[in-house]
């Protein structure tokens, strides 16, 4: 495994245990995380800079999603079963993201698409 899948795996790890700690007290105050407007509003009503990191993360999310799926397709990675990276992403865009690259990347490694 190479140092950068190390590097990408460790953001995945310390990201998501890092969001969810902010997850688990906002949904401890109320907060439902099946009702995804209702946490972007409260994002914005939490200040500017929360807002500007919900606004930030909702579009790179978006972006993401459409992304990975079809990227997926395209070089052949798990074609069949490319939604299960849209799942990883309600665990947090910042955990499945990098995942989606570490595996990405051994994938082409081993295809011989990169070397």
């Amino acid at each position: 495994m190479s140092i950068r899948n190390m590097v990408y795996i460790a953001l995945s790890l310390v990201s998501v245990a890092w969001a969810w700690s902010w997850g688990f007290q906002w949904m401890a105050g109320g907060g439902n995380l099946l009702n995804l407007p209702s946490f972007f509003l409260d994002s914005d009503n939490s200040g500017s800079a929360a807002a500007f990191f919900a606004v930030d993360i909702a579009v790179v999310w978006a972006a993401y999603m459409i992304w990975v799926e079809g990227d997926a397709t395209k070089i052949g990675l798990c074609a069949k079963n490319g939604w299960i990276f849209l799942a990883r992403s309600f665990l947090g865009t910042c955990f499945a993201f990098p995942l989606y690259l570490v595996m990405r990347e051994r994938h082409l490694t081993k295809t011989g698409q990169i070397t």
